[in-house]
């Protein structure tokens, strides 16, 4: 069956290196990246919420980055932060709405919860619209091209291919600008066992998570292929959602099989952040990434666990702000960062 798309992006993709653009010598370039991770986005949304209630005053944290990369549930948070909207505010779309995005009957929770595993191995779990309805009430009508600051956010398309939205701050990046935030805030948190893929006109998206769920190397690529700046004057703040490590079995090793490595996508994607994370502390130094995450839990908080988001996560971002308050205001709260030049869309005369 032919696809839909009427052509693959790919097919504008350069064939040579991409011309830098100028980046002051002394001036740093602060990145500031979040994880996929579904309702357990409340996570990086309480952290960011709690550094702006004690270091940011009335302005959105997102003012004091260069560059904002998010997946899935952090690419909402990305793109919030990227239209200058401030973090507490999506902390209270997962706080209060997060049981119409992710519903679960109170009564026999466990044999229906049991059910809807069952079935989602055949269908998605949960309908789209209270969710895209939430962000509908965030983004209103913005586009990509309104955003004051630079905004990478993952997806792939209906030809599989990788798909990164991205802000026009670069004269090469002139596919996204017009694209609606919702449409992107979609795209990118379409998880395949939860949503269906998302659809929008002839075109058709699936969670960026898949291949990116920890976006700091998509950052810190286009920050070093965009602009000349020296890797000792990047900074990154790097927040994960809280992640599950998997303990090979003795049923694994000695048997194998779909049902025994049923959980290998969500090792995979754990595996994957470790790679990022590792590239690009080799690239800029480790000493130079700040990485604030949950700490690994022996029963992990599920995807679509409201109840358990809520309760547990707060806590603990409070916890992770108490241990790197010092380094993260120091190194990423001190100065605010300057609206980016736009070289197409509606902000283009700041170029």
């Amino acid at each position: 069956m032919a696809m839909l798309n009427p052509s693959r992006r790919s097919n504008g993709t350069l064939a040579t290196r991409r011309e830098q653009l100028p980046w002051p010598k002394e001036k740093r370039f602060r990145i500031l990246t979040i994880d996929g991770g579904g309702i357990r986005g409340v996570l990086p949304a309480s952290i960011l919420a709690e550094f702006e209630r004690r270091h940011c005053g009335d302005v959105s944290i997102g003012q004091h980055f260069d560059m904002i990369a998010g997946t899935s549930t952090g690419g909402i948070i990305a793109l919030a932060l990227a239209a200058g909207l401030p973090a507490s505010r999506v902390l209270d779309v997962y706080i209060e709405h997060g049981e119409k995005i992710f519903p679960s009957p109170r009564r026999l929770r466990r044999l229906r919860g049991a059910l809807a595993r069952v079935g989602s191995l055949c269908r998605y779990r949960y309908d789209r619209a209270p969710l895209e309805r939430e962000l509908r009430n965030v983004f209103g009508e913005r586009t990509l091209g309104e955003a004051t600051r630079r905004v990478c956010v993952p997806s792939f398309d209906g030809y599989t291919e990788v798909n990164v939205f991205k802000t026009p701050h670069h004269p090469d990046f002139r596919m996204d600008w017009r694209e609606q935030l919702v449409t992107i805030a979609l795209a990118t948190s379409a998880a395949p066992t939860f949503f269906s893929v998302y659809s929008n006109g002839n075109r058709r998206f699936a969670d960026g998570g898949v291949w990116a769920n920890n976006p700091i190397m998509i950052a810190l690529v286009d920050a070093l292929t965009c602009y000349d700046v020296g890797r000792d004057q990047i900074d990154i703040l790097s927040l994960g959602c809280g992640e599950s490590e998997m303990v090979i079995t003795e049923k694994q090793v000695r048997l194998g099989g779909l049902w025994h490595w049923k959980e290998i996508v969500s090792s995979a994607m754990h595996l994957a952040s470790q790679n990022a994370l590792g590239q690009a502390g080799l690239l800029v130094g480790r000493d130079r990434v700040v990485r604030l995450d949950a700490p690994v839990m022996a029963n992990p908080i599920g995807l679509d666990d409201v109840v358990r988001a809520k309760s547990e996560l707060p806590p603990i971002a409070r916890s992770l702000v108490d241990i790197h308050e010092a380094v993260v205001a120091e190194r990423f709260l001190g100065t605010l960062a300057t609206p980016y030049a736009a070289y197409h869309g509606p902000r283009e005369s700041a170029a």
